[in-house]
């Protein structure tokens, strides 16, 4: 079955198989094609995710096993539904070594082991470091029970015929050693899932291990059973084209293939065998596009009154790249030193060069051959940054062997870990930008852009508003974007609520009262775990390995004052009733752009109605599908929805542009601008589809400001129905205020 559009449900043991094929009839009704699960393989015991699988031939246990997954097929058979699988080849679970029966073996015999070359392991630098202890002078708290070295409540095995003497003495025999966990960032000897330990790293590269860990999936394919695989971080492996040729010689050719690549402004995705990615650079291009980008000296000037100095984004990500590269990331670089092999006096300058750049880099990997021209860039770079290097980088041999293939695999790690993880909770000037995929350098996106990469884009590739990375859900950067519109409001608004509540991190603080209102009323005890993750991400004030209690707890009494003073709690109440209503708007306006545009939209759980979900685990938290399925009920039986709180304007965009794509797939196989004419132009965003023409209003504060659609036309070449009010439209030019005259948005479907 073709997959044409996606909903994505995040299974996980309090919404198991059976829970998630209880909504197979609610989503044919939707209007989607496929569900789109998060990983089914057996996974770590209580993970609530999935990435972390320990046993690639088993169905997780925890979600109902292989039964529940034969029920969820008969269910979405039964709803006329296909499924659309996720796997995660990079790496597996080792938090509970009992767990993995492959990495257990390995820490039980070595490398005599039969799984020894399934993990990107050092042997050169055995034993294999775990870090786990808390202190390495914890080493006394260890115990030998049961045939097992014990440390608390983990569990470690004991090589053949080592149980004897103490436990200390025991430990000495194995072929591993439990160390202080801080010395996993700079002594770890296996590649791990950027700096996560319990993640260690596969070589699927090798057809033995790539059979043993795709066997049961792809077998699914092959029975007919899933039609699509989304591949998760092939970033992390050593050759990820060779690994994706592997995956497409064994899938039916017409198996639909996305990857989660993350592409930089400007890059192309490399010719490998796949649909497309999952569609974080159109996440960036739709959301901009209701971001004025007239407000970005405003918002540029606000941050420096605010932080005190201005912030330059290429410095500050340059910045964050060598403290991941020399600290988080500290022995994957140690290891490509020594694969450079320099006279050990010179392996310091080695360590300085290669940091240098991995500093430098624009995008997260090269694929060589392919995007050697980003390694160039970046050597470049370097040179600039370090010419008293000039003599090291001369030396390094970055486009082929070995060497080359593991900074590649860590360039990736740097840039997620210092931009993604560090950077976007550092500058925080407008954090609408701050997005997976984004770029916060660039302030909004203009309707040509958008209109460009609309008609340029892979018809088969993914698109999406909100997954289960992005950094906030697309409802609150589309309230946010309203800010773009107000920028001295905004700064007026900030201020004061600085003022009120100070705190000593201003940079910090501005991304807090952000958050705030375009969340606004978000629940206390989801603000507080948000504002700690966020503050220790950015690790200005305070960081995971060494919290400043003091910092932390004026920050939590930040987060207290909005819900316990009277005045504060009211400004932020006032600031938010002004934005929201063009916060739905825009809302409205970019869900139905990025359905209706070119490509395989997705729909994150939950997100048919507004959604003001933060960071994971936040947006991973349990969706009423009851009100859902009532509220679609009601919208079935002819109701039409006030733009409200409710958000079941935002359920009928969703399933109404859904089911024109299922019903109508002719009408949705071409692209071009639409021709929009009058004052207001330049706050639209039209495109005809092929039969279908998308109408979205952009910016609406100021389209109220300067008087609205009244002069402004959009032409029509064609009979059409709205099949959002369902109100007819004849062939020609209509004033775009009769078009709009119940939502802030329309779909004109020809016939």
């Amino acid at each position: 079955m073709a997959v044409r559009t996606t909903y994505r449900v995040q299974v996980r043991p309090d919404f198991d198989l059976d829970a998630t094929a209880a909504l197979a009839g609610y989503l044919a009704e939707l209007g989607v094609s496929h569900l789109y699960s998060a990983p089914l393989l057996q996974s770590a015991p209580g993970s609530n995710h999935g990435y972390d699988v320990v046993d690639h031939s088993a169905v997780n246990r925890e979600l109902g096993g292989e039964p529940a997954r034969q029920r969820l097929l008969a269910a979405l058979r039964g709803a006329g539904l296909g499924l659309v699988v996720d796997i995660v080849p990079n790496h597996a679970g080792v938090a509970v070594p009992a767990a993995n029966p492959a990495w257990w073996d390995v820490l039980r015999l070595g490398r005599d082991s039969a799984y020894a070359t399934w993990f990107d392991i050092d042997w050169s630098r055995a034993p294999i470091l775990l870090p786990v202890l808390d202190g390495d002078g914890t080493v006394a708290d260890l115990r030998v029970e049961d045939g097992e070295l014990c440390y608390w409540e983990h569990r470690f095995p004991l090589a053949p015929g080592t149980g004897e003497g103490t436990p200390q003495e025991v430990h000495q025999q194995q072929h591993y050693r439990l160390v202080d966990w801080r010395r996993g960032n700079s002594e770890i000897n296996y590649r791990r899932f950027f700096a996560v330990n319990t993640l260690a790293a596969l070589r699927v590269d090798d057809p033995a291990v790539f059979d043993a860990t795709h066997r049961l999936v792809l077998g699914w394919v092959a029975a007919g059973e899933v039609d699509g695989i989304r591949i998760d971080h092939p970033d992390g492996l050593r050759d990820p084209a060779a690994y994706l040729r592997m995956v497409r010689a064994a899938v039916e050719p017409d198996t639909w293939l996305v990857v989660e690549k993350i592409l930089e402004r400007g890059e192309q995705l490399p010719p490998w065998p796949v649909d497309g990615t999952t569609g974080y650079e159109d996440l960036r291009l739709v959301c901009g596009a209701f971001v004025d980008p007239a407000a970005e000296a405003a918002f540029t000037a606000l941050d420096t009154e605010l932080t005190g100095t201005p912030t330059d984004w290429p410095a500050l990500v340059h910045a964050t790249k060598l403290v991941i590269a020399t600290s988080l990331l500290r022995a994957e670089l140690l290891r490509l030193v020594r694969l450079a092999k320099p006279e050990p006096a010179q392996a310091p300058r080695y360590a300085e060069a290669l940091a240098e750049v991995l500093a430098n880099f624009a995008v997260y990997r090269t694929y060589l051959p392919e995007g050697a021209e980003h390694l160039a860039h970046a050597l470049a770079g370097a040179e600039r940054w370090r010419p008293d290097l000039h003599g090291v980088f001369a030396a390094l041999d970055l486009s082929g062997g070995e060497l080359a293939a593991r900074f590649q695999q860590v360039s990736g790690a740097v840039m997620a870990k210092s931009v993604e993880d560090t950077a976007f909770y550092r500058w925080t000037r407008f954090v609408a930008l701050n997005e997976v995929g984004g770029d916060p350098a660039a302030f909004g996106v203009r309707p040509a852009e958008l209109h460009a990469a609309n008609q340029d884009r892979r018809r088969t590739s993914m698109t999406t508003l909100s997954t289960h990375d992005t950094k906030r859900a697309e409802d609150v950067r589309a309230r946010l974007a309203v800010l773009s519109e107000l920028p001295a409001e905004w700064a007026a608004a900030v201020r004061g609520l600085m003022a009120a509540a100070p705190l000593p991190d201003a940079g910090f603080a501005h991304l807090l009262w952000q958050t705030a209102v375009g969340t606004w009323p978000i629940e206390r005890e989801r603000l507080h775990a948000y504002a700690e993750k966020a503050a220790r991400e950015a690790a200005t004030s305070t960081t995971w390995d060494n919290p400043d209690g003091a910092f932390e707890t004026a920050m939590h009494a930040v987060v207290d004052a909005m819900y316990d003073d009277p005045a504060l709690t009211a400004a932020i109440g006032v600031f938010a009733d002004r934005i929201t209503p063009a916060g739905w708007s825009n809302a409205l306006g970019q869900k139905l752009v990025q359905i209706t545009m070119p490509g395989v939209p997705d729909v994150y759980q939950g997100t048919e109605l507004w959604d003001n979900s933060l960071v994971d685990p936040d947006n991973r938290r349990p969706v009423d599908f009851a009100l859902r399925r009532k509220l679609l009920a009601q919208l079935d039986g002819g109701w039409q929805p006030p733009v409200d709180e409710s958000g079941a304007a935002k359920l009928l965009v969703t399933s109404r542009a859904l089911r024109a794509r299922r019903d109508h797939p002719e009408a949705f196989t071409g692209y071009a601008p639409a021709q929009v004419s009058g004052p207001a132009a330049g706050h639209a965003l039209a495109f005809d589809s092929g039969g279908a023409i998308t109408l979205a209003t952009r910016l609406p504060l100021l389209l109220a400001a300067g008087g609205g659609w009244r002069d402004t036309t959009l032409a029509v070449p064609w009979g059409a129905t709205d099949v959002l009010t369902g109100a007819r439209v004849a062939a020609g030019t209509h004033p775009i205020a009769d078009l709009l005259g119940t939502y802030p948005v329309s779909l004109l479907l020809r016939g």
